[in-house]
């Protein structure tokens, strides 16, 4: 199959290192075989599994690159802002949000208590987050510390918000909701075993189920599931990148996936072994930053020719289970599941090999 090339975007303008290149496998639009674990029924029988889970760092071997500032808790997620330039990190627990602003040295910020448990979290309309949570979405004020509840009928797994101010969730029953501002639900997609995570490439969605380890595409008018392609063996995160691609890290099998929506098109999958879990997306430069908890690494790949190229491979703080990067700079920031650490490496200290 011959592999679409994607234009080059706009970079910033500052140096790359050299790039050793790694091993690409181009695939068919073809489901793989099936998954691994124990199964179970799930939606209309399909066999389903436990969801994939990072691996069990060892201790830390090598220092950390750049900087490591102290914060108060773990992280086990990190969202930026894009409006507002801050961070906001989740605990193990998911109780508590920490707030960050990475503007100061080291970053500033402050603790949200949450009313319930939150799964996850991301960036809603510019200065708020949105954490998905049993019963509820919360919108964060990220400059102080308003939270406000819209109610929601689930245990919600993800939300996303689409500039309208449109609402996205899914359900750990595998439903997606579309919702407006208010939480009123607008319509209800249904057929999955759960919706763990969502892209938005353009008007469509692109919706991870980690039991049945399944990436499906819903298109703009929301009322059916549309394609759907098996990913790997234990996909556990996705990211969205320019060009409509959904980029899905499978830990079980060590591979990253890169695929295109519209229609849905398994493109290629990278041999990055060591566990890669957490994902952030550099569109500037059109780099996606993997992390690797069985090596406490973090692993950058080039994806602007078509041709995945690894740009850098730094060690990081132990089990970095969470991972983005600031749009503006293009610096990357770590977090450690087991250690109150916030790991920074700077666009400046890369380009100096630090």
């Amino acid at each position: 199959m011959q592999y679409r090339s994607f234009p080059e975007p706009a970079r910033r303008a500052r140096h790359r290192r050299s790039r050793g290149t790694v091993a690409v496998l181009l695939l068919t639009a073809a489901l793989l075989a099936g998954c691994s674990g124990d199964s179970e029924t799930g939606a209309g029988d399909a066999p389903t599994r436990e969801p994939a889970t990072p691996a069990v760092s060892p201790p830390v071997g090598t220092t950390p690159a750049g900087d490591v500032y102290p914060v108060p808790t773990p992280l086990t997620v990190l969202a930026g802002d894009p409006g507002s330039g801050l961070l906001a990190g989740l605990d193990p627990s998911g109780s508590t949000l920490t707030v960050l602003d990475p503007a100061t040295r080291p970053p500033t910020g402050h603790q949200v208590r949450l009313p319930r448990p939150a799964r996850t979290v991301t960036a809603g309309t510019p200065g708020e987050f949105l954490a998905a949570a049993d019963g509820m979405i919360l919108r964060i004020d990220g400059a102080g510390r308003d939270v406000t509840e819209i109610p929601v009928d689930g245990d919600l797994h993800s939300v996303r918000s689409r500039p309208d101010g449109t609402l996205i969730a899914g359900t750990a029953d595998g439903r997606i909701l579309v919702l407006g501002r208010d939480g009123e639900i607008r319509r209800t997609v249904t057929g999955l075993a759960s919706a763990d995570a969502i892209a938005l490439t353009g008007d469509t969605l692109a919706v991870l189920d980690r039991r049945q380890t399944l990436l499906t595409e819903i298109e703009p008018d929301y009322e059916n599931l549309g394609l759907a392609l098996r990913a790997g063996t234990g996909a556990a995160n996705l990211v969205e990148a320019s060009f409509d691609r959904v980029i899905v890290t499978d830990p079980d099998s060590g591979q990253l996936l890169v695929f295109t929506t519209d229609p849905l098109v398994l493109r290629q999958r990278y041999p990055v072994r060591s566990s890669p879990y957490a994902l952030t997306y550099d569109r500037g430069s059109d780099t996606v930053w993997v992390t690797c908890t069985q090596s406490n690494e973090i692993v950058g790949y080039d994806l602007s020719t078509g041709t995945p190229r690894e740009v850098g491979r730094y060690p990081t703080v132990r089990q970095p289970n969470a991972a983005t990067v600031d749009p503006d700079t293009g610096d990357l920031y770590i977090g450690s599941a087991t250690e109150p650490g916030l790991q920074r490496i700077s666009a400046d200290q890369r380009e100096r090999g630090q």
